[in-house]
C-alpha cells in the first residue's frame, strides 16, 4: 500500500514551496568569485545582477557606464577573458572563475593602455559618457587584430557615440595599433 499524504500535508508541502519560492524572489543571492583587474574578487549579490551593476554599486568602478541595458549601446563594455562583453547583459554569476578587465585595469605600471594614449593624443572625447566602452571595445580589437582596416574597425566597433566622433575614434585605433606595433617591434 502506497503511503498518501492527508490533505493538510498536501497543503502544508505547497505552502512552504510557494513560501520557498517567494523568498528566493526577493532574496536569492548568489557568491561569484573572479579575477577582477588582476585582484581575485568574490562577491554575494543577488542571483540575477547584471555585472555592470556589481561593478559600479558593489565594487565601486564607475568607470562602466550604463547606457542602454540591451547590450546595444557598448558604454558598459569589458573585457570578459580577454574577449569586449556588454556587462549589462552578463549576470554576475556567470563571472565565476573567470577574468574580468575594465577600464580602470587597462592601464598596466601606471602607464595608459595604447589605446587610452592614442584617445588622448587624437583628442578623441567629447562628451566622454562612452569612451570607456570605446577604449575597452578597441583594445580588444587590437588584442585580436593588431592591424585593422577601416572595414574591421567599422564592423568591430559596434559602440554608440552619440557625439559622433567616430573619425577621431578610427584615427586613435589606427594609432594605437601603429604604437603597438612599434612597440612590439622594439621587444623583439
Amino acid at each position: 500500500m502506497r503511503y498518501r499524504p492527508a490533505r493538510e500535508d498536501v497543503r502544508e508541502s505547497r505552502l512552504n514551496a510557494s513560501r520557498r519560492q517567494r523568498s528566493c524572489v526577493i532574496n536569492c543571492t548568489a557568491v561569484a568569485s573572479f579575477t577582477l583587474n588582476g585582484r581575485a574578487v568574490t562577491l554575494d549579490v543577488p542571483d540575477d545582477m547584471p555585472l555592470l551593476w556589481a561593478l559600479r554599486d558593489h565594487l565601486n568602478l564607475t568607470g562602466t557606464k550604463y547606457g542602454c541595458g540591451i547590450a546595444l549601446c557598448g558604454a558598459c563594455t569589458v573585457h570578459l577573458d580577454g574577449v569586449a562583453v556588454r556587462s549589462c547583459r552578463i549576470i554576475t554569476a556567470a563571472a565565476e572563475g573567470r577574468s574580468i578587465t575594465t577600464i580602470e585595469g587597462l592601464a598596466e605600471d601606471g602607464q595608459p593602455h595604447p589605446v587610452q594614449q592614442a584617445w588622448i593624443d587624437e583628442q578623441v572625447p567629447q562628451c566622454g559618457y562612452c569612451q570607456p566602452g570605446m577604449v575597452m571595445a578597441a583594445a580588444a580589437l587590437l588584442a585580436d587584430n593588431p592591424a585593422p582596416s577601416d572595414e574591421d574597425i567599422d564592423d568591430s566597433i559596434t559602440n554608440i557615440c552619440r557625439c559622433g566622433t567616430y573619425p577621431r575614434i578610427r584615427r586613435a585605433i589606427h594609432a594605437a595599433a601603429r604604437s603597438m606595433s612599434a612597440t612590439t617591434a622594439e621587444e623583439s
